[in-house]
């Protein structure tokens, strides 16, 4: 008996290390973010560097992403509802392998005002990672990454949120 209870421990161990470990990850909290260039608007191109100086929250996703779909309606309550005005913050959200023909009708269809922008060959998506979606990368205003996290889960979503509130309440006390 004392075996079993053993070997079921190892499992559980095992199997809650294997869910902590993300081999499909090619950033981490500490490094500067990658810089890429991206289509703001049809047509319209910019730098990711052209925002360095502000906190920078970006979202990679797909419209067809079930854990997707119930994380971005509450970045749109929690995050830019509260924060879409503030100079010191800019929010972009990519979607992977999807051009505007099906990101512009996904965004009416569920009334998101955040800018969801393509991503059709991965280009961008893959300066982060190989796999795994939703992602989120919070990058400071120095560039470095201070917060990633992969998938949906409502504490990780919440620490999220705090940091964001934070960090941007300390950007404005200092203006």
């Amino acid at each position: 008996m004392k075996k079993i209870f053993l070997l079921l421990c190892l499992a559980v161990s095992a199997g809650a290390f294997a869910q902590t470990t993300d081999e499909g990850s090619y950033t981490k909290v500490g490094d500067v973010a990658p810089t890429f260039k991206f289509e703001i608007e049809k047509g319209k191109t910019v730098d990711l560097a052209d925002y360095k100086g502000k906190l920078i929250l970006i979202n990679l996703f797909a419209t067809w992403c079930p854990p997707c779909n119930i994380e971005l309606p509450l970045v749109q309550k929690q995050i830019w509802d509260k924060h879409k005005n503030n100079e010191h913050f800019q929010f972009f959200v990519f979607g992977r392998e999807e051009g505007w023909d099906k990101l512009m009708p996904y965004k009416a269809k569920r009334g998101f005002t955040f800018p969801i922008l393509p991503d059709v060959d991965r280009s961008i998506f893959s300066k982060f990672a190989k796999q795994s979606i939703p992602r989120n990368i919070l990058i400071d205003q120095n560039g470095k990454i201070i917060y990633q996290s992969i998938g949906y889960d409502e504490k990780e979503f919440n620490a999220l949120v705090k940091l964001i509130d934070e960090k941007l309440k300390a950007a404005s006390s200092t203006k």
